[in-house]
């Protein structure tokens, strides 16, 4: 019976700190996108996370690729 004294007190203890840890993660914005990460696993790359000049420079690397032997002129 005496250990109830330890034991209510402790788990009020514990209560009160997973209370704080639940309104801080909720105030540091957590919870804000549950749905992205799961997502974004199932796609190499994602050309909306890009900038918009990455974006265009890669679309126009696909549409004319470089002959065989043809040296780039940024590489010089």
């Amino acid at each position: 019976m005496t250990i109830l004294y330890l034991l209510i007190p402790l788990s009020l203890i514990l209560l009160g700190l997973a209370v704080w840890a639940f309104f801080w993660a909720v105030k540091n914005d957590q919870f804000e996108d549950l749905e992205g990460p799961a997502h974004r696993i199932l796609f190499d790359e994602d050309e909306n996370d890009l900038p918009p000049a990455e974006r265009e420079r890669r679309r126009q690397a696909q549409r004319k690729p470089a002959a065989e032997g043809d040296d780039d002129p940024a590489e010089r």
